[in-house]
């Protein structure tokens, strides 16, 4: 099993979080994985992506240029990135700031109102547990188990209230992913 991932949008959304969070997810799972961030200088408000490749072998590159999945959160990501979802993979996408839809056909098409979701559980910095949720629904990589420990080694101590509530976003963002094609 080899799972190549890609996650943009703008710098502030959780982006590099998100991909952290799911490589330790992993890595709690005894699996091979690479991170690696891409951002501007200016990185809250600038465009933010990372690529992780989580695997059940050994990874020769980090460097990806066609992916299994990309989780694009605005429109400059989706713009980027959605030609690079391989055939018969999977494009996950925010609808909130998304002016013109993904339209491939040889693809999966999912989208998450993660705004929502996070406003349902009652805290915006879990927008992109939100999302996550949604890519462990349609993609369940890593069992919920190594969740819970990825997210108690990617969380300082200091924020360990918000364990709970990322969870309770990861949940919810499982249950509000919803399929275009």
């Amino acid at each position: 099993m080899k799972e190549e991932i890609i996650i943009a949008g703008f710098g502030g959304q959780g982006v590099l979080s998100m991909g952290k969070i799911l490589a330790y997810c992993a890595i709690m799972q005894d699996m091979e994985v690479t991170w690696m961030p891409s951002y501007g200088p200016e990185m809250r408000g600038g465009t933010a992506n990372v690529s992780v490749i989580l695997s059940d072998k050994k990874i020769s590159s980090p460097i990806v240029t066609k992916f299994d999945t990309v989780i694009a959160l605005n429109q400059q990501s989706l713009d980027k990135f959605e030609s690079a979802v391989k055939p018969g993979g999977l494009l996950i996408y925010d609808p909130n700031g998304i002016v013109t839809p993904p339209t491939r056909t040889d693809i999966s098409i999912c989208k998450i109102d993660a705004i929502n979701v996070a406003a349902k559980v009652g805290n915006s910095k879990v927008y992109n547990m939100a999302v996550m949720g949604a890519f462990l629904k349609m993609k369940p990589i890593v069992k919920s188990e190594n969740i819970d420990k990825g997210l108690a080694k990617c969380i300082p101590a200091r924020y360990a209230d918000l364990i709970s509530l990322n969870k309770a976003a990861i949940e919810e963002g499982m249950n509000a992913v919803e399929v275009i094609r």
